[in-house]
């Protein structure tokens, strides 16, 4: 008979040895008291000294020790727990079943924690709240409530910890209607009064849907205990409202509330939102008054604050006076010191953490490898990078891998990206959908949609945001029928229009000239967000409907709130059409929504070069030397305007005063500093200055430096030397280069180098018309008229067509266009008659038409009929027949200014004592009293 009781033994790992009563009760009192301490550590270094001396836990201390195992997310040690405990009498016990089910909810594991919770042989109330719970944790909500329906019909009325557990599911599956029938319930049965996270359960469920509703609850409490304080702060936060958090956090300072660390994180949050310097230093001053110095999760908080308030110096004093940081701290120095653009301090500091044995996380690795992709000699770097990951073991992970894959798109180490991409066994819908953006960014269509083919192939299913990476890549007419079939697939497929598909689906047509049916798209999809707005306008602005990205930006704020992107792309389209009325009321609308929209530098930079490219540099100063705080593109953008304007001197002076001020230039700060020079005739300035690009300030210069130096060169008719620049760069020339030597040779009448470069502009560029327009000026002013007609037949064999010149004024609101010889606007004879006035008045004052800029083989009098008619005499014409007062004209025009226009120009502002502003297609000019800004040096 002994025998299978032995077999049956040998089965049970753990053996309870007859032990005195007393040692028993000893550990087990070890245990409870450990448990006090809440150290569950402690608690499981404990028991298994219990298992080695085979001392059994009693009714009391196993939950204890179950639920060491779940907040120390010890699943397997708890699973071998409960196997051990299975021949044991205490299984049936109901707290220990509870137990069981709390622990195995808490790791995750819903089906085990379910079928304990069915195996158990009785069960209360407190067991069903633990499986509802449990239900909840794991992301049951629909089966939380189908429990609750089961409780009621074993005859147990929930109880506060029910209601509590039932209105987070509520909350998660947006059940406003049952959210309110458990709050019916509640004050029914007066739970309201008998439990504190009941109330702020309510608060936390009505914030999700209505804050004001929260609020209301939140007032009508009998008390509140913190735990309510906090979830009406976390409310507020979570609805943007930071001026709320901020009144109620005064008022519980004033009502003598004891706030807690929660409080405390909330309201940091807050002051950082809000830029509220002052108020944050005094809840720092609470931190430290009220013991909470060594709280790591405050002092990251307030380390962020700091930095968000442009304080990094704090940030960096408070880093360095914690003794024991974590790695979060570390990171969010290092996130402090990428967003204030310190870039070798960041380095710097990621390197002295691993110094100083700090082993990074995946948030490190990933932020460092972010940073580098935005610098351009970062692929070095990131390689290393790629080793730390792979050292720490963390290449594999999620995010390290697609940030991976990305640096090595953006800095065009292509092979890099798809080299971890094959090495990656498991490639999940992100990780296909970032080397699809990668190869999209770098323009390899092709290699696009043979990955997506692939991609369909696949285990992994498309989604929308592949859809969107793709149709990026459909940005001409070109690609028009990829994005056809594009948008047939989410079709055939059923995937969801939602707001940002929708939108690039809009942007795809509109960019390959389907306007009409991007319209369609934009105007039919009901649920437009303000993404889909921006995009809209967006997409006019960069495809030279500046008109119409105003009107829709006007119809736009009567539906939705504008963001400062909204703003921004609306004063690029003033910008454009150089639409001063509409740029002033832009400001002012910026002016009457500062309180809503708050300071931002972008929105500030944006009016600058607003103003400037309007002809406005008064105002443009004005805003740039109010500036509160500059960055590099402030000082771009003064820069760049002054240098439109011609005015050489304060350019280079701006540019000596941002240095000055400890900013460095950027590659944009050269290439607006070397035109300023260029268009003042500043050459060996100019020339100066780009050795000081490359020596004193270590930039590798681009193609657009390049082409600003052959320009400067030209212009100065140096045009040699300018060709003998092209031949010593080091890499191949672009179209701008050899078009601003080209240019050059019209204007020097230099025929030598005029089909060489042709050749290469045709080479790099076969469609693109200005080109052939440029040559044969070049062969029309130097008179050699049988290669201007072979040009044009060339043209014309080509289907290539001539862009027309257009010059356009603004009067009371309204855009006026022009053509040359146009006849077609309502005020045509008042304007050849205006025009002819002004022609024989300026005539009578010295003016000589100059038909050497009528580039056609025809007799004098065809040219002079011609040269009459140029837009931009037109827009003059009218605009001093219709624009009263004597403010200045503002003419833009889209293509170069011709000689003989200059020269009207510069007559008729004497004869009209009137200035007239002028901006063509390289610069501004400004006519006043016979003579113009640029010195007759354009």
């Amino acid at each position: 008979m002994e025998a299978p009781v032995l077999l049956s033994l040998e089965k049970v790992p753990f053996l309870p040895k007859k032990i005195p009563k007393h040692e028993s009760e000893h550990w087990n009192s070890v245990i409870k008291h450990q448990a006090k301490l809440k150290t569950d550590k402690a608690i499981l270094s404990t028991y298994a000294h219990m298992e080695a001396l085979g001392i059994l836990p009693n009714i009391t201390t196993l939950p204890l020790i179950f639920k060491a195992c779940a907040n120390f997310q010890a699943l397997e040690r708890g699973k071998k727990i409960h196997k051990d405990m299975m021949s044991s009498h205490l299984i049936n016990d109901i707290r220990v079943g509870t137990s069981l089910v709390d622990f195995y909810s808490k790791c995750g594991c819903f089906e085990d924690a379910k079928y304990v919770f069915e195996e158990m042989p009785k069960r209360d109330l407190v067991a069903w709240n633990a499986i509802i719970l449990g239900c909840v944790e794991c992301l049951e909500y629909v089966a939380a409530l189908l429990l609750v329906m089961e409780m009621q019909e074993e005859n147990f009325r929930p109880n506060s910890r029910t209601v509590v557990s039932l209105l987070m599911a509520c909350g998660e599956l947006w059940e406003l209607g049952l959210g309110k029938g458990i709050h019916g319930y509640c004050l029914r049965n007066g739970l309201m009064d008998t439990s504190s996270h009941v109330g702020s359960a309510l608060i936390g469920f009505y914030s999700r849907f209505d804050v004001t509703t929260a609020h209301h609850v939140f007032r009508l409490l009998y008390s509140r205990s913190i735990v309510c304080w906090n979830s009406m702060l976390t409310g507020y936060f979570d609805a943007n409202d930071f001026v709320k958090i901020e009144e109620l956090f005064v008022r519980m300072l004033k009502e003598g509330m004891k706030y807690d660390n929660v409080t405390l994180l909330v309201i940091i949050q807050a002051c950082a939102e809000m830029g509220h310097i002052l108020l944050g230093m005094q809840v720092h001053q609470l931190v430290i008054k009220h013991g909470y110095s060594e709280d790591l999760h405050i002092l990251n908080a307030l380390l962020n604050f700091y930095s968000s308030v442009g304080h990094l110096k704090c940030s960096s004093d408070l880093f360095t006076s914690v003794p024991n940081k974590d790695v979060v701290l570390w990171n969010s120095m290092i996130s402090a010191y990428i967003e204030n653009g310190f870039i070798d301090e960041a380095i710097y500091m990621f390197t002295k953490m691993r110094v100083e044995d700090i082993i990074p996380n995946e948030s490190s690795i990933v932020s460092m490898l972010n940073l580098f992709a935005g610098l351009e000699n970062g692929l070095r770097n990131g390689k290393g990078l790629h080793a730390c990951a792979i050292k720490y073991g963390m290449e594999s992970c999620t995010l390290c891998r697609h940030a991976l894959l990305n640096i090595y798109g953006v800095l065009n180490c292509i092979e890099g990206s798809l080299k971890i991409f094959s090495e990656t066994n498991d490639s999940d819908v992100v990780s296909w959908n970032t080397l699809i953006s990668v190869l999209a960014q770098n323009e390899l269509r092709n290699q696009v949609m043979l990955l997506f083919k692939q991609m369909q192939e696949s285990d992994v299913k498309p989604n929308a945001h592949t859809v969107i990476s793709i149709l990026a890549a459909c940005d001409d007419v070109t690609f028009l029928n990829a994005g056809r079939s594009l948008h047939g697939y989410v079709v055939k497929n059923g995937l969801q229009l939602n707001a940002p598909l929708n939108t690039a689906l809009t942007e795809m047509y509109i960019n390959c000239g389907e306007e009409a049916i991007a319209k369609n798209l934009f105007e039919s999809f009901r649920n437009k967000d303000l993404i889909c707005w921006n995009a809209m306008i967006s997409s006019y602005v960069k495809n030279n409907q500046s008109h119409k990205a105003l009107l829709l930006f006007h119809r736009m704020i009567l539906e939705v709130e504008p963001n400062s992107s909204t703003i921004i792309n609306a004063l690029s389209a003033c910008s454009h059409i150089a639409i001063l009325p509409q740029g002033l009321r832009l400001h002012a609308y910026i002016m009457r929504r500062e309180s809503l929209l708050g300071f931002d530098l972008s929105v500030a930079n944006a009016l600058i070069t607003m103003y400037m490219r309007c002809g406005c540099i008064r105002y443009a100063e004005f805003i740039f030397d109010a500036l509160k705080k500059r960055n590099p593109v402030s000082w771009n953008a003064i820069i760049a305007g002054y240098g439109m304007h011609g005015r050489g001197h304060d350019a280079i002076l701006a540019f000596s005063q941002m240095l000055e001020e400890g900013f460095m230039p950027t590659e944009v700060t050269f290439v607006s500093a070397l035109s300023a020079c260029s268009h003042s005739g500043w050459i060996e300035k100019g020339l100066q200055l780009y050795r000081s690009m490359v020596q004193d300030f270590y930039l590798t210069p681009k193609l657009v430096h390049y082409a600003c130096v052959v320009d400067l060169l030209s212009r100065g008719g140096r045009l040699d030397e300018a060709m003998e620049f092209i031949k010593s760069m080091p890499i191949a020339p672009d179209a701008s280069v050899w078009r601003a030597l080209l240019g050059a040779c019209r204007v020097y009448m230099e025929t030598r180098y005029a089909k060489i470069i042709f050749e290469k502009l045709v080479e790099l560029e076969p469609t693109n018309a200005g080109n052939y327009i440029l040559l044969s000026n070049v062969y029309a002013a130097a008179g050699h008229w049988s290669e201007v007609r072979k040009l044009r037949i060339l043209l014309e064999k080509n289907g290539l067509v001539k862009p027309p010149g257009k010059s356009w004024i603004v009067v009371k609101n309204e855009l006026h266009q022009f053509t040359a010889g146009d006849k077609s606007h309502p005020e045509s004879g008042k304007i050849y008659q205006k025009l002819s006035y002004l022609m024989s008045s300026i005539k009578r004052r010295g003016y000589i038409p100059d038909i050497r800029w009528v580039l056609h083989d025809e007799e004098p009098e065809e040219k002079l009929r011609r040269l009459f008619s140029h837009s931009e005499k037109l827009a003059i014409a009218f605009g001093l027949i219709n624009a009263g007062g004597k403010s200045p004209l503002l003419i833009t025009k889209n293509l170069r200014i011709c000689g003989d226009c200059h020269e009207f120009c510069k007559y008729v502002s004497r004869l009209v004592g009137r200035e007239i502003i002028l901006r063509d297609g390289s610069r501004f000019h400004h006519f006043r009293d016979g003579v113009c800004s640029c010195k007759d040096y354009w």
